[in-house]
């Protein structure tokens, strides 16, 4: 039994001397490493009264939600679970139009709770008959970027970009600075028909 005992001391003795002789250091935090496509633009005509250029990685879909009306559309853009949902309406009069406006304020202020800022930047383009605002929304937020278009007299067209994801601004903003480029690209291509 002493001899036993001896033995296991032994090994103990033997294991806790050999795990001191390694060094341990623990390693750095790791990151998942996003590989991007190469920008490239493809123009996308549709039946509905607008135009504009969608990235060649990101594909047109229909909006399926229940409240869909027609011309609202999704661009998808599967590898970063990611989409701009543009929402299309006609203006009916000054009334109307004040009122839908009114709505992309409302819907970006929305976010104050949780953003830290909200930027607004006027997109004007007179030779195309192309105004409104773009919103960028810092912090946590459900949408970091929504903006709207119109001509201001029939057309009015309101994006909203959407992760589908937990909102944490640290992990998507590689991928939010990317895909603005996008939205910039959509909006200074877009044209009314």
């Amino acid at each position: 039994m002493k001899t036993l005992a001896t033995i296991a001391l032994g090994l103990f003795v033997a294991a806790l001397s050999w795990s001191c002789q390694q060094r341990y250091s623990p390693k750095p935090r790791g990151y998942f490493r996003i590989e991007f496509p190469e920008k490239g633009y493809m123009p996308l005509s549709t039946d509905c009264p607008y135009a504009f250029n969608i990235p060649q990685y990101a594909e047109m879909e229909p909006d399926r939600s229940a409240d869909a009306q027609p011309c609202w559309v999704d661009v998808h853009f599967s590898q970063f679970n990611a989409r701009i949902h543009l929402s299309y309406m006609p203006i009916s009069g000054q009334a109307n139009f004040n009122e839908l406006v009114e709505d992309a304020r409302t819907f970006a202020f929305n976010h104050t709770v949780k953003a830290t800022a909200i930027d607004q930047q006027r997109i004007i383009r007179p030779e195309a008959r192309v105004y409104g605002l773009k919103y960028e929304i810092s912090g946590n937020t459900a949408s970091n970027i929504q903006f709207f278009v119109t001509d201001s007299t029939r057309h009015y067209l309101r994006g909203a970009l959407y992760f589908h994801e937990k909102p944490r601004l640290d992990s998507i903003q590689p991928v939010l600075e990317f895909l603005k480029a996008d939205i910039d690209t959509l909006i200074s291509s877009l044209r009314w028909k």
